[in-house]
C-alpha cells in the first residue's frame, strides 16, 4: 500500500491527507479538476490548497473523474485509491441534480468499471461518504417505546415554525440518538442519494473482483485550509466570511439544529487507519466526535474568537433537503480501527479561527446561493 491515488486530492480533506501520507513515506498521486467554486478561477493565485500540493512531491494530474482516459492514466501502478472527488453541498444538490449525479455517481462508476475490466495493481478502495445518507437519523419514541427513523420534515410544519422531527408511527416528538452504522439509510437530499449510490456500488463491485473496500461516513469536517469562498457548503467558513465582512449572521429555522463537527486532523488520521488496517476492509465507519453542537453555539463561538460585534439573527427561514439533527456513534471506528477524536470543538474552532485571521478577507457571496435556492422554490 505504498502508492496512493487521491481523487479530489487538492481539496480540503485530500490535500491534508496527501501531505500526511507523504510525511509517512508514501508515494502520492493526486487527480483533481480544480473546480473554480472551491479553488477560484486562477488556482495558482487563489487556492492555498493547490499551492500546498504543488510545492510537495505529489504527482499531480489535472482532470476529472468523469474522464475515463484520464482516470485510467491516474490509476497506473497504484496500490490504493482514496476516492474523495465529489460535488458537495446539500442545498446546491437539490437543483444542480445532473451535475451532482454525473460527478458523484458516474465518476465512481467509471473508477469501478476500470477496476473490473482493466489490468491494475489496486488492492484497496477507500470512499468518502457522508452523514447525509442517514437523512434525519435515529431517534427514540417514548410513546412507541422503540427506535424510529423520522420522515423528512414537511413544508407545512416548518412554515408554522415546527422544526423538530416526529415519530413516523404516532407523530409525537422524539428523542435524538447517535446514528450508528446499522441505522436506516434514507437520505433527504440529492447529495445524500449520490453518496448512498457511491457506497453501494463500491462495496458490491470491489467484492466481486477481490478488492478491499472501506467506506467512511464523515460528519461535518472543518479546520484550517477549508474554502472561505464556497458559499454552498461549510457552515464555519460561511459564517466566518460573513463575520469578517461585518455582516450579521442569519441562522435558519430556530437555531437549535445540530451537527457533529469533526476536525480535519481527526478525519485524516481516521482515513489513514482505513488505508493501513486490514480490520477496515469491507467495513463502513462513522467518523465524527460523537457530540452534537447547535448552530447558535457555533455562531457564538465564532463571534467570540473573532472579537466581533455582529448580531445573530434567527430568521425562521429553512431549506428543503436540510436535516434537523445528526451526530455519530463512533464506537465501531474505535473498536476496529482504534480511532478516537482528539480535537474538541472548542479547541478546534480556535485553531480554525486563528488560521482564518491570517487569510485575506473574502467576498461574502452567501446571499447569491440563497437567491439561487429561492428562485428554485427550495428556500422558504
Amino acid at each position: 500500500m505504498k502508492h496512493i491515488l487521491i481523487t479530489g486530492g487538492a481539496g480540503f480533506i485530500g490535500s491534508n491527507l496527501a501531505i500526511k501520507l507523504l510525511n509517512k513515506g508514501y508515494k502520492v498521486r493526486v487527480l483533481d479538476i480544480l473546480l473554480p467554486q472551491i479553488h477560484g478561477e486562477n488556482p495558482d493565485k487563489t487556492s492555498p490548497l493547490y499551492n500546498l500540493i504543488k510545492k510537495s512531491s505529489v504527482d499531480f494530474i489535472k482532470g476529472s473523474v468523469t474522464d475515463r482516459k484520464v482516470f485510467e492514466e491516474a490509476l497506473k501502478d497504484i496500490d490504493c485509491v482514496v476516492h474523495l472527488a465529489a460535488e458537495t453541498g446539500t442545498g446546491q444538490s437539490m437543483y444542480e441534480i445532473e451535475r451532482y449525479a454525473n460527478v458523484n455517481i458516474m465518476g465512481t462508476a467509471i473508477l469501478l468499471d476500470i477496476l473490473t475490466n482493466k489490468q491494475h495493481s489496486v488492492k484497496k478502495v477507500v470512499v468518502a461518504s457522508s452523514r447525509a445518507i442517514y437523512g434525519e437519523g435515529r431517534y427514540f419514541c417514548n410513546i412507541c417505546n422503540r427506535d424510529v427513523y423520522p420522515f423528512a420534515r414537511t413544508d407545512y410544519n416548518m412554515q408554522k415554525g415546527d422544526f423538530e422531527c416526529k415519530c413516523p408511527f404516532c407523530n409525537c416528538e422524539v428523542e435524538l440518538l447517535a446514528t450508528n452504522e446499522t441505522s436506516k439509510i434514507h437520505p433527504a437530499s440529492i447529495y445524500g442519494i449520490t453518496k448512498q449510490n457511491q457506497e453501494q456500488m463500491t462495496l458490491i463491485a470491489c467484492k466481486s473482483v477481490g478488492i478491499a473496500a472501506v467506506i467512511f461516513r464523515y460528519q461535518n469536517v472543518y479546520g484550517p485550509g477549508q474554502s472561505l469562498t464556497n458559499p454552498y457548503t461549510g457552515i464555519l467558513s460561511i459564517f466566518s466570511t460573513q463575520i469578517r465582512n461585518g455582516n450579521n449572521i442569519n441562522i435558519f429555522e430556530d437555531g437549535n439544529e445540530t451537527r457533529d463537527f469533526v476536525f480535519i486532523d481527526d478525519v485524516v488520521d481516521a482515513t489513514i487507519l482505513g488505508i493501513e488496517k486490514e480490520t477496515a476492509n469491507d467495513e463502513i465507519f462513522n467518523i465524527g466526535t460523537g457530540v452534537a453542537t447547535n448552530v447558535v453555539d457555533v455562531a457564538k463561538e465564532l463571534i467570540a474568537n473573532y472579537n466581533s460585534n455582529v448580531e445573530i439573527k434567527i430568521t425562521g427561514n429553512y431549506r428543503l433537503g436540510d436535516i434537523r439533527h445528526n451526530y455519530a456513534d463512533i464506537s465501531k471506528a474505535k473498536r476496529l480501527l482504534g480511532f478516537v477524536s482528539k480535537i474538541s470543538f472548542t479547541n478546534g474552532i480556535k485553531i480554525f479561527c486563528d488560521w482564518v485571521k491570517t487569510q485575506d478577507t473574502k467576498e461574502d457571496n452567501y446571499s447569491k446561493s440563497i437567491e439561487e435556492m429561492k428562485a428554485k422554490g427550495l428556500y422558504r
